[in-house]
């Protein structure tokens, strides 16, 4: 696979042709994902749940999110690495800016914060600087405790309008993609219908102009938490390794037979 840009990512939107999107954790994994097929690879704090054992991805910390980013780069062939700043390390313009750059320095292509209009600033003075942002609207993980637990958003038409509002904001500000999990398959068309960049679905139907998921929850590793919008790629008569599975998910990603509707929500 070619070294991937955010003007190649660009261009797969404005073709029409979906993104495949993975999470790794490590220089293994990461080879493994760049050379079958996988355009992205998110470093994503959901190491603190699939790696760290943690019940969220609030314990995770800078650190360690620079050194699994460091692994990842060091096995990567090509796929555009973004990584997660982990909670409470972007609260201010000055901390979001200090702590980008260090992400960065570690091997990212991308950083990714979660929120929507209180992070238009933030954007604004990253995008100046040269780091790019990807943003992340719906069920934004790192504030689950606020949000109740892990729940659809954007049923109640004032919250679908504000999502709208916020992810328009938010590519103004010089967002260059957008995560949306766990949101209305009909809302997540919306937004990516009215957005010049490109949107990246967990949850959200197949109308996003790409996919992600948790590697180890494609893997089927976590069967004793398997949200609705996860599907097992290993479990398919043919496939007969991890590559393989890596090249059906990323198959179904590209023909949008993944999700189907029994992994996505009205």
């Amino acid at each position: 696979m070619k070294s991937q840009t955010l003007h190649s990512i660009q261009s797969l939107k404005n073709n029409q042709q979906p993104i495949a999107v993975l999470t790794a954790y490590d220089s293994s994994f990461a080879k493994l994902l760049s050379e079958n097929g996988v355009e992205i690879i998110l470093i994503g704090d959901s190491l603190g749940m699939v790696i760290q054992g943690q019940q969220t991805t609030v314990p995770v910390t800078l650190e360690q999110m620079c050194y699994h980013t460091r692994c990842v780069a060091a096995g990567n062939n090509g796929a555009l690495l973004v990584a997660d700043l982990p909670y409470m390390s972007y609260a201010t313009e000055a901390q979001a800016i200090e702590n980008s750059a260090a992400l960065m320095q570690a091997g990212a292509n991308m950083v990714k914060l979660e929120g929507g209009e209180w992070l238009l600033s933030t954007i604004k003075k990253l995008s100046e600087r040269g780091i790019p942002v990807c943003t992340h609207l719906g069920l934004t993980p790192q504030s689950v405790d606020a949000l109740g637990g892990f729940k659809v958003q954007g049923r109640e038409e004032q919250q679908a309008q504000q999502m709208i509002n916020d992810a328009i904001e938010l590519e103004k500000a010089g967002a260059k993609l957008l995560v949306l999990e766990c949101v209305p398959q009909k809302l997540a068309k919306e937004i990516s219908q009215k957005l010049t960049i490109p949107t990246i679905g967990i949850g959200a139907g197949k109308e996003t102009d790409g996919q992600v998921l948790v590697l180890h929850d494609m893997l089927g590793l976590n069967d004793s938490f398997r949200p609705k919008f996860v599907k097992n790629f290993m479990h398919d008569d043919s496939v007969h390794s991890i590559a393989d599975a890596i090249k059906n998910y990323v198959e179904q990603v590209k023909n949008k037979t993944f999700p189907g509707s029994e992994h996505s929500f009205d």
